[in-house]
C-alpha cells in the first residue's frame, strides 16, 4: 500500500473499513449473505430515572448507552459463533478487542475478533487452539468449516443427534419478532443440556424478561425435532395458563390442551396444568397419575421457586411420578434455605439473566422503593372483643401485624388507601405503563 492510500485509509469512517474490507474478507472465507449480520442491536440502552423522570440512553458512546456489534457470525440460525468489532485505520488491529470480548460473551459465542481494515485478531475463547489469540492477515479470514468442529468441541456436542437437535431452528411467526440475545442464550444453553443428556435442567430469569416466550421456544425445538413429543407445562396460577395458551405458546394450535374439570384427555402433545388442578391430598385428586408414568418425555415447571422445591411440595410430586421425564425449572428467584434448595434438585442453572443486568441492558426499568405505611401497618390492629367479619364469623383477638394482612385478615380500607396511592402514581406517571407492586 501506497503513503497516498495508506493516508487515505486513516480518513476512512469505521463503516466504511467494515463495507470495503470487513465484508469482502468474510465473504472471500465463504461466509454467505444469510450467516453474518451487521451492525446487530444487543440492547436498548440504560433507563435512567431522576425523579419523575425517566429517559432512556441512546448515545452508544455513553457508559449505559445502546450495544451494537459490527458483524455477528452465525454457525446455524440462532447459532452465534463470532463477533467481528472493527476501527477506524488510525488504531491497532486489536482495539477493539476487549469489545469483540464482552459481545462475543453476552452472545454465548466462542471467538471474538477485532480489526481495523488491515487484517484481523482472533481471540479463541474455547482455548482449544494455541495461541489463544494470533494476528490474521485480511485474506486468512476463518470459514466455517474451521469454526464449527471447534464450537460442537467447546459445547461437548459429539452425538449427531446432538447436533441435529442443536441446529433444529427458533419458531418464526413472519413478524420479524426475534429472541433478545440473553433469550436465545437461555434456548440455545436448555437445548444443549438436554441434548448432551442432562435429566434437570434449570434456567434463572429476573421477572419480565420473557420466561414463557422462552420456554415456548425450548419446548418448540425440542417438539420440532421429535425428541421430546409429550410434554407438560406446570403453572401455579390460572391466568399464567390461559395467557401462555393465548398467547406464547399459540402457534401449538390444536396439539395443545389445558387439563381441566380433573379429567384426562390422552390424545395432545403439548399439556398445560396447574400444579393445584392436578394434585391432592386425597386420593381421587392426583389426576396425574391417571397418566402412565412414562407418558410424558419432558415436564417445564414455570415459577419453580414459588411451590417450593421441598420434597413434599405439589409440583415436587408429579416430578417424581414422571421421574424418567427431563426436568426444566424456570424461576427469578431460586429459593436457597437450610429446608428448600431449587439448586439441590435441579443442578446449577445453566444460564442466569439477573434483575441487575436486565436494568443495566434498558430491558427492564430501575425500580424506585415507595413505601406507604399506614397507622396498622406501622402500630399493629388488635379487634376489640366481640368483633366479628363480614360473614358474622368471629375475628379471633390478637395482635395482626403486615404479615397477617391480605392473608389471614383482609383489612378493606387499608386495601383501598393503598390502591388508591399507586393510582395516584401512576396518573402521575403513565397510567398505562407495565409496573409492579408487591
Amino acid at each position: 500500500m501506497g503513503e497516498q492510500s495508506a493516508m487515505d485509509k486513516f480518513q476512512l469512517s469505521e463503516r466504511d473499513i467494515c463495507t470495503k474490507y470487513i465484508t469482502p474478507a468474510i465473504q472471500q472465507a465463504g461466509w454467505q449473505l444469510h450467516q453474518f449480520r451487521e451492525e446487530v442491536k444487543l440492547t436498548d440502552g440504560r433507563v435512567m430515572v431522576r425523579g419523575n423522570l425517566a429517559a432512556r440512553i441512546k448515545n452508544p458512546e455513553a457508559k449505559g448507552g445502546p450495544k451494537r456489534a459490527d458483524f455477528v457470525l452465525y454457525a446455524r440460525p440462532n447459532v452465534p459463533i463470532a463477533v467481528v468489532e472493527a476501527k477506524q485505520a488510525k488504531f491497532s488491529i486489536g482495539h477493539g478487542m476487549q469489545q469483540a470480548l464482552a459481545y462475543a460473551e453476552m452472545l454465548d459465542a466462542p471467538f471474538a475478533i477485532s480489526s481495523n481494515g488491515d487484517g484481523f485478531l482472533l481471540h479463541d475463547r474455547t482455548g482449544l487452539t494455541q495461541p489463544v489469540e494470533r494476528e490474521l492477515q485480511l485474506s486468512e479470514f476463518p470459514s466455517l468449516d474451521d469454526l464449527w468442529p471447534l464450537y460442537q468441541q467447546w459445547k461437548g456436542l459429539a452425538a449427531p443427534e446432538a447436533i441435529k437437535l442443536v441446529e433444529q431452528p427458533f419458531h418464526t411467526d413472519g413478524s420479524g419478532k426475534e429472541p433478545r440475545y440473553y433469550q436465545r442464550v437461555a434456548i440455545n444453553r436448555a437445548i444443549e443440556a438436554v441434548a448432551k443428556g442432562q435429566q434437570r435442567v434449570l434456567l434463572v430469569m429476573a421477572t419480565g424478561t420473557g420466561k414463557t416466550y422462552t420456554a415456548f421456544q425450548i419446548i418448540w425445538r425440542l417438539w420440532k425435532a421429535k425428541s421430546k413429543k409429550r410434554i407438560l407445562f406446570l403453572a401455579d396460577r390460572n391466568i399464567l395458563v390461559d395467557q401462555t395458551m393465548q398467547q406464547d405458546f399459540a402457534p401449538f394450535g390444536e396439539v395443545m390442551h389445558k387439563v381441566t374439570n380433573r379429567e384426562i384427555k390422552k390424545n395432545y402433545e403439548i399439556y398445560l396444568a396447574l400444579y393445584q388442578a392436578v394434585t391432592g391430598k386425597e386420593e381421587w385428586k392426583q389426576i396425574y397419575r391417571q397418566f402412565p408414568a412414562d407418558f410424558f418425555d419432558l415436564v417445564v415447571i414455570d415459577e419453580c421457586h414459588r411451590g417450593s422445591a421441598a420434597e413434599d411440595s405439589a409440583w415436587r410430586e408429579v416430578l417424581a411420578y414422571f421421574n424418567s421425564a427431563t426436568h426444566l425449572g424456570l424461576t427469578a428467584t431460586p429459593k436457597e434455605t437450610k429446608d428448600v434448595s431449587n439448586i439441590t434438585y435441579f443442578g446449577d442453572p445453566v444460564y442466569t439473566y439477573s434483575l441487575r443486568q436486565g436494568i443495566e441492558d434498558g430491558f427492564l426499568a430501575p425500580y424506585k422503593v415507595i413505601r406507604i405505611a399506614t397507622d396498622v401497618d406501622a402500630v399493629g390492629y388488635t379487634p376489640e372483643k366481640g368483633k366479628v367479619d363480614k360473614l358474622g364469623q368471629a375475628v379471633e383477638q390478637r395482635q395482626y401485624n403486615t404479615k397477617d394482612f391480605d392473608r389471614n385478615l383482609v383489612l378493606e380500607k387499608r386495601t383501598q388507601l393503598v390502591a388508591s396511592k399507586v393510582w395516584e402514581y401512576l396518573k402521575a406517571t403513565d397510567p398505562f405503563a407495565k409496573t409492579i407492586v408487591f
